[in-house]
């Protein structure tokens, strides 16, 4: 079994490394995974289904990132299934040669070696930069233009 500490590290190196299809297997079955900070407040994701969905979708555009997990510090609290790591990834996207660094902090509940609740403070912006994403993050931010009833959009 696997502390909360090996588990984080096999999460992270995991992301930048593969196989994602592998990636679930770190979550318990019923899970509790949110990203507070995600400016478009997707749900949280609450099975190793979902989870498995989420690792293996394609991303949207065709970018490659290699990165990996630096200034990792894990901090252990009272409750010694909790820990808070502190981190970013940080590398470069293959096709542009643009570097990128995303700042990370997430707050984990993990027993048995399986991850049961995780809150994932990620910098989204810088995400989605990185992913080539920004645009359409910010397009999906904007509001929808209403009409009126005589068919013009409000100012």
């Amino acid at each position: 079994m696997s502390s909360p500490r090996e588990t984080f590290l096999r999460l992270v190196n995991g992301v930048c490394d593969g196989p994602y299809e592998d990636l679930a297997d770190l979550y318990a079955e019923h899970t509790h995974v949110t990203h507070p900070l995600h400016p478009l407040n997707p749900p949280p994701l609450r099975s190793r289904s979902e989870l498995h969905a989420h690792f293996t979708a394609s991303p949207p555009v065709d970018r490659t990132l290699n990165r990996k997990p630096v200034g990792v510090t894990i901090h252990e609290t009272a409750d010694p299934e909790v820990i808070v790591a502190e981190f970013a990834y940080q590398g470069r996207v293959a096709e542009t040669g643009e570097e990128f660094t995303v700042p990370c902090v997430f707050v984990m509940r993990i027993r048995d070696g399986l991850i049961i609740e995780s809150r994932d403070y990620i910098d989204h912006v810088a995400s989605a930069r990185a992913w080539g994403q920004l645009d359409s993050l910010l397009t999906a931010l904007r509001p929808q233009e209403s009409t009126t009833s005589g068919g013009a959009a409000r100012p």
